[in-house]
């Protein structure tokens, strides 16, 4: 079994995902990154990257289902909200025995499950979303890490 980060441990670990830059080409580099770690793995994933605009990069993999696009909708929503990753503002709430109710958020349209991670660039800020969904929810967002780091750390 893997460890569960407490919310010290994913904000220390999102100071780490800075981009110097961010862009459509940025998004389906790292779109393709993922997708291609899924495949080498077999894994039933939906990987999407958006802003809160549009959507720039959406792959669903063979074994993945239409509830993965509803729970990508779900926690891309609450990343995108709270600015944080969807595992962290679970983590929190979990730890304050709290709920997305309490700030008047419907569960048909956010969720606090992990998998969506905010793509920040530094000096800016948050400019977008990378959720992964189809894997248990700390495996979602592992993978979502992983291939960010994969894109940092370029070829």
């Amino acid at each position: 079994m893997t460890e569960v980060p407490d919310s010290a441990a994913l904000i220390a670990e999102a100071k780490t995902l800075l981009f110097a830059r961010f862009d459509e080409d940025t998004a389906r580099t790292l779109g393709l990154v993922l997708t291609d770690m899924a495949r080498a793995e077999n894994l039933p994933v939906v990987i999407d990257i958006r802003t809160a605009q549009r959507c720039l990069f959406h792959m669903a993999l063979p074994g993945s289902t239409a509830l993965n696009d509803l729970w990508v909708d779900r926690k891309s929503a609450t990343a995108l909200l709270f600015h944080e990753a969807s595992l962290l503002v679970g983590t929190r709430n979990r730890e304050k025995g709290e709920t997305l109710a309490r700030h008047g958020l419907s569960p048909q349209t956010h969720a606090d499950n992990g998998g969506a991670v905010p793509i920040v660039v530094a000096g800016v800020g948050m400019v977008a979303c990378l959720t992964v969904s189809g894997l248990p929810q700390r495996e979602d967002h592992r993978l979502a890490v992983r291939g960010i780091r994969a894109v940092l750390q370029g070829p």
